[in-house]
C-alpha cells in the first residue's frame, strides 16, 4: 500500500476485562498495516520504571551525590503516563508569571470511545511529570476521533488573551461515518488545568481530511495555525496557513507548501523562529519516488506568513555522509554559547543512509546543527532510544524536542511499542 493514499487508522479489540479497543487517527503518508495501537488505562505519572527503554542501565550504575542523581535523570526513560498515548508535545512556560519554567506536555490518549487530550506538568525540568488537565469535547467522543494534537504558550498578547495563554489545537472527527473534519482550537488560563473552547480554524466541506496544527506568531503579531489539508481536489494533500488577530476569526488562507504532482502530500509542519528573525519549517513530502517518500524537507520565511512559491518543495536536510530522516519530524531551537543564532534540533521517524537503507542508528538519533539549517546537520544520540523499527503511527512518530534554558541537554517526549501499547517515554540527554 503507498505512502501517497488516504490516511489510515489502526484498531485493535482486546478480550479482556474493562481494556476497550483504541483507536487513534493517522497522520498522512503512513501505512500501518496491522499494527495496534494498544489500550488506554487509567491515567498515573511520575512512575520510574526504566524497564527494557534504559540505555546504558543507568539505575545499576549510579553513584551517590548531586552527580550521580543528574546522570541518572539524563540516562532513565521513563513512562510519561499509563497506558496508550500519542503525538506528544513539550513546552517549558517562558511567560506565565512566576509558572514560568515549568515544563508541559500533552498527548492524545482515549478513553473508552473518547478521544481526550491530556496535559502533564513538570516542576522539576522534566525530571517527573503528573497529570494536571484534560480536553474533552463531544466532537471527539463516541468513537468520532480525535489526532494530532499541538501545545502552544502565546508570548505575547493576541486579541483579549494576554501573553501566557495556553493554546491546544487538534484534528476532530476523522472517524465520523459521514466525516466532516475540523480544526479546533481551545485556551487555558491557568496553567493547562482548565480549558475552554476558542474557535474553529477550519472546517471540511467534503470527507477529505484536515491534519496537525501548528501555531506560530508572524512578524506582525498574528497567530498564525498552519495544517495539512486534503481537501483541495487539484492535491491529495498540501500545507496551508491561516492567521487571526484575536484567536477567534481566521482569514487568509494560502498555500505554504502545495506540490505540483497531484499525488504528492506535503504535510507535518512545525515552525520554529530564530533569533535573526527568520522561520524555519520542516515538514515531510511523502510521494511515489521509492527512496525519498516522505523525506523530511525545510524552507525558510522572513516574517512567518510569506512562505514563497508552494511549489518549491524546499531543502532535504542531510547529514555529511548523506543520512536523512523519512516521517514525522520535528524540529527545536536552542540557545549555543558563542553563536547568537543558537541550534536547531531535528528528529524523524526513521534514518537512512544515502544509499536508501536504513541506518544503524534509526530511532536513536537525533541532529543538530548551528548555522540555521544550512550545510550538514551532526547526529547525537537521542534521549529516549526507540527500539522497534516499525513505520507506522507509534514508534518516534512526530517525537518532541525540549531543549533547556541553556541549550545544553534536551528532553525528548517520544512514542514506542510496549507489548501491543504505544507508549510514551520522556528523558533528558546532552545536546
Amino acid at each position: 500500500m503507498p505512502y501517497r493514499t488516504a490516511r489510515h487508522r489502526a484498531r485493535q479489540t482486546v478480550a479482556a476485562a474493562a481494556v476497550v479497543a483504541a483507536a487513534f487517527g493517522l497522520t498522512a503518508c503512513q501505512d500501518t498495516g496491522n499494527n495496534a495501537a494498544g489500550a488506554e488505562s487509567s491515567a498515573a505519572s511520575g512512575s520510574h520504571d526504566p524497564g527494557s527503554h534504559d540505555p546504558g542501565s543507568a539505575a545499576g550504575s549510579a553513584k551517590s551525590g548531586s552527580g550521580a542523581a543528574e546522570s541518572l535523570r539524563k540516562k532513565t526513560v521513563t513512562p510519561l503516563r499509563d497506558g496508550a498515548a500519542l503525538y506528544p508535545r513539550a513546552i517549558r512556560l517562558e511567560h506565565s508569571g512566576d509558572r514560568s519554567g515549568r515544563v508541559l506536555a500533552s498527548s492524545v490518549v482515549h478513553d473508552g470511545g473518547d478521544g481526550v487530550g491530556t496535559i502533564q506538568e513538570s516542576t522539576d525540568d522534566g525530571a517527573s511529570f503528573r497529570q494536571v488537565g484534560t480536553i474533552a469535547d463531544p466532537r471527539s467522543a463516541d468513537g468520532r476521533g480525535l489526532c494530532c494534537a499541538t501545545l502552544f504558550e502565546l508570548p505575547q498578547q493576541v486579541g483579549d488573551m494576554p501573553a501566557g495563554t495556553l493554546l491546544w489545537a487538534a484534528s476532530f472527527g476523522q472517524d465520523e461515518s459521514d466525516r466532516r473534519m475540523s480544526i479546533r482550537v481551545f485556551k487555558s488560563t491557568d496553567v493547562g488545568r482548565h480549558w475552554t473552547y476558542l474557535s474553529t480554524v477550519a472546517a471540511a466541506t467534503d470527507a477529505k481530511g484536515l491534519w496537525e496544527p501548528e501555531f506560530s506568531i508572524d512578524a506582525e503579531g498574528n497567530l498564525v495555525c498552519h495544517y495539512s489539508d486534503e481537501t483541495d481536489p487539484r492535491h491529495s494533500q498540501k500545507l496551508v496557513a491561516v492567521r487571526s488577530r484575536d484567536g477567534v476569526s481566521w482569514s487568509g488562507l494560502h498555500d505554504t507548501v502545495a506540490s505540483a504532482p497531484v499525488s504528492d502530500r506535503p504535510g507535518m509542519a512545525v515552525v520554529r523562529k530564530l533569533p535573526t528573525g527568520t522561520y524555519i519549517m520542516t515538514y515531510e513530502i511523502c510521494s511515489d519516488d521509492a527512496q525519498y517518500s516522505c523525506v523530511v524537507h525545510y524552507r525558510s520565511s522572513p516574517d512567518g506568513w510569506d512562505w514563497g512559491d508552494p511549489a518549491n518543495l524546499g531543502i532535504r536536510p542531510e547529514t555529511a555522509d548523506g543520512k536523512y530522516f523519512k516521517h514525522a519530524p520535528n524540529l527545536a531551537w536552542a540557545p549555543e554559547e558563542g553563536n547568537p543564532q543558537g541550534k536547531l534540533l531535528l528528529v524523524g521517524q526513521a534514518m537512512y543512509n544515502a544509499d536508501g537503507s536504513r541506518a544503524e542508528g534509526s530511532g536513536r538519533t537525533i541532529w543538530t546543527n548551528s548555522k540555521g539549517g544550512e550545510g550538514a546537520w551532526r547526529e547525537i544520540p537521542a534521549p529516549v532510544a526507540v527500539t522497534s523499527d516499525k513505520v507506522d503511527f507509534c514508534p518516534n512518530y512526530s517525537s518532541s524536542l525540549l531543549p533547556s534554558a541553556d541549550g545544553s541537554e534536551v528532553l525528548e517526549a517520544a512514542t514506542d511499542y510496549d507489548g501491543d501499547v504505544c507508549r510514551l517515554y520522556y528523558a533528558t540527554n546532552d545536546a
